[in-house]
């Protein structure tokens, strides 16, 4: 027990902050994320890190922060964990580990500003002032704030924290699967609480949890457009609704999708995230518009690989997958190969980051861009759907 005027310890401070985030309405969604991994506060931590599980905090640093400083630190730390950063980009930082520091320290630093700009629960003041924060990035992705970093090189590294790359790195694919499953429910759990406090709290977190791309919808009318113009009706199997009325009319078209060619992106660009993302839609493909068969292509300046699915393999797919590449990025090779070996399916659907490094290709069949964290990424044939994958 504190006596009258005794000061609290850091590690005290540190849990008053963790509890006080979890009982505020705007962040009670988060409470299932705070309880993952280990919290400590130690002496040779300039400021805090996080290996995307676990937290340290420097002691020292932490001192000289008041208490809505300190739940500012607790929040950044816990939005890393949140949005998966050192296992989403680990590709930006095996480029260049300073930028991509900045880069997700400034996505989660204007968020934080914006969310408290009113009643000041959390601040970025003090000490905490030194860390990344530009106006200019409002909106932005982590990818596509390290491009701009990249090309406008900052004068100093300004991150706020630490981050484990390696600690993040060393994880094996079991263990990452593991800590995606856990955040995953915590974000469920969070958002169940918040739903039954009535707090509509962070809206983010229930994007995190939507499907990305209806892609029944999507291809629907993909399909519809693409079919425009051509003669689809069939005289062979008369439309039923006239036929009782003595008239006999040709069917209409068939809602039914026929072969699909599925273009992976796997060059140097795409990272785990990146392809757990691009399988997760490929997934949602097989299982809610059911096409007659699916054509898988990996490819980076050649196609890598090229798999068949019949119908009755969809279910099995993405068990049975087996991802190839890592090379440049050229997507004219798919095209290309589909003219060699003779591919003629009813659409091609490309799932790629869009940082091509030549031009979007010559296709003889309608082809759909499913681009990832890149809205700058506008293809000169074919449409696009942009996929945002809510990791900021």
């Amino acid at each position: 027990m504190l006596s009258i005027g005794q000061k609290l310890t850091v590690e005290q401070r540190l849990y008053k902050a963790v509890v006080g985030i979890m009982e505020n309405p705007k962040y009670v969604a988060l409470s299932g994320v705070l309880m993952i991994g280990e919290r400590t506060v130690v002496d040779d931590v300039p400021t805090a890190c996080t290996d995307g599980k676990n937290e340290q905090y420097g002691r020292e640093f932490c001192d000289k922060l008041n208490d809505a400083e300190l739940r500012f630190l607790v929040l950044h730390e816990n939005y890393h964990k949140l949005y998966r950063h050192l296992v989403t980009w680990q590709h930006l930082a095996k480029d260049n580990a300073q930028l991509a520091n900045i880069a997700m320290d400034h996505v989660i630093n204007l968020k934080l500003v914006a969310d408290n700009h009113e009643d000041n629960f959390a601040t970025m003041t003090g000490e905490l002032t030194k860390g990344c924060y530009d106006v200019k990035y409002k909106g932005w992705d982590t990818a596509r704030v390290f491009h701009d970093l990249k090309e406008n090189p900052p004068p100093q590294d300004d991150s706020l924290d630490g981050h484990d790359w390696d600690g993040a790195k060393d994880m094996t694919p079991d263990e990452k699967d593991a800590l995606a499953r856990e955040i995953d429910e915590a974000i469920r759990q969070g958002a169940m609480i918040a739903g039954k406090m009535g707090s509509g709290g962070d809206r983010g977190l229930n994007e995190l949890l939507q499907p990305q791309v209806d892609w029944r919808q999507v291809l629907r009318e993909f399909i519809t457009e693409t079919c425009a113009g051509r003669d689809y009706s069939s005289w062979r199997k008369p439309n039923r609704r006239y036929i009782s009325m003595g008239i006999y009319m040709p069917s209409g078209v068939s809602e039914k999708v026929e072969e699909l060619v599925l273009a992976i992106d796997t060059s140097g660009s795409i990272g785990d995230h990146e392809l757990s993302v691009f399988l997760s839609e490929v997934k949602g493909i097989a299982e809610t518009v059911k096409p007659s068969a699916v054509r898988i292509l990996y490819w980076d300046t050649e196609v890598c690989r090229a798999e068949k699915y019949e119908m009755h393999e969809l279910d099995n797919l993405i068990n049975s997958t087996k991802p190839k590449g890592g090379g440049g990025t050229m997507v004219e090779c798919v095209p290309q190969y589909m003219t060699d070996n003779n591919v003629s399916p009813q659409a091609c659907i490309v799932l790629t980051d869009g940082y091509l490094g030549s031009s979007w290709g010559q296709w003889t069949c309608p082809v759909l861009w499913c681009v990832l964290d890149n809205k700058s990424a506008k293809p000169d044939v074919g449409k696009v759907v942009h996929v945002n994958s809510n990791l900021m």
